[in-house]
């Protein structure tokens, strides 16, 4: 692949002209290099076109990012918002995967945390906006409440589920969604906390500044586009609700004609929870 190639995959995914997509692509790989290792590096650089070594080279040892770092110092590089930094990397990323042998490909993949990992498959992100109307549209709430419901939800959830499957979660799901979610894993520390419906119910409604009554709605709203977004990663929360939180559950996930993935059957949950090992009880 030569460099306009790999230039014309981060404008078609991206929808900018070339000097935007290479200020996308130069802010990427200068981030990226950050995070790898000078051999890492170099190895990644030797496979790519000669255009690109400059912002692959560096000479320290690797940064330690998660994703949210990552987007930052892109969004600074690249002069953009956050949300268009994610947009740039996985354009940027989808180049590199398809620029690259599998077997190079692989050794990036194992040099990357997880959160960052993700960026480089083919499974597709919901939209933060998406995610947010599919919970207003099942909530009966306008913009502003089913942010507020959203992040309600996901914060109390971050306290509820094991931080492995918070980091799983954070993989899947646009980086404005990551907030509320790693919050409550702080706050629950390196244990997930045991929280009754009950509790979880109250804790939803203060931070959503609602009833119980509706912020059981909302709990329901959420997690079901929840469920739209991340697919079979779904199961892996659910396994970690105990029953009682049934009556809060969704029966499947909300349809729409860019649902990320199809539901499957309670059954699912009960077989991977048995395998799951950051899972936990009530």
């Amino acid at each position: 692949m030569d460099y306009d190639e790999f230039i014309s995959i981060v404008q078609r995914w991206t929808f900018v002209d070339r000097p935007a997509a290479e200020r996308a692509t130069s802010a990427t790989l200068r981030t990226l290099a950050d995070r790898l290792t000078p051999a890492r590096a170099r190895s990644l650089a030797l496979q790519l076109p000669p255009e690109l070594f400059g912002w692959l080279y560096t000479a320290t040892d690797p940064t330690p990012l998660d994703v949210d770092t990552f987007l930052r110092f892109v969004a600074g590089r690249a002069g953009a918002d956050i949300p268009t930094a994610e947009r740039y990397a996985r354009a940027v990323f989808r180049a590199l995967r398809q620029a690259l042998p599998r077997d190079e490909c692989e050794l990036l993949r194992d040099e990357l945390p997880e959160d960052i990992r993700a960026m480089l498959d083919t499974r597709p992100v919901m939209p933060a906006e998406e995610f947010l109307q599919r919970v207003a549209d099942l909530a009966g709430d306008d913009a502003d409440t089913a942010t507020r419901a959203t992040e309600a939800v996901l914060e109390t959830l971050g306290e509820r589920i094991a931080p492995g499957e918070v980091r799983d979660l954070v993989a899947r799901l646009p980086v404005q969604l990551h907030g509320p979610l790693r919050r409550g894993c702080d706050e629950s520390g390196p244990e997930s906390k045991r929280m009754p419906l009950k509790t979880f119910l109250e804790r939803v409604a203060k931070r959503a500044g609602t009833t119980v009554d509706h912020a059981a709605q909302e709990i329901r709203a959420v997690l079901t586009t929840l469920w739209a977004a991340v697919g079979e990663e779904y199961f892996d929360v659910r396994v970690q609700l105990p029953p009682d939180y049934g009556t809060v559950l969704p029966t499947g996930p909300a349809r729409s004609s860019s649902a990320s993935s199809s539901a499957r059957g309670s059954q699912v949950a009960a077989s991977r929870g048995a395998a799951r090992t950051h899972g936990r009880g009530a």
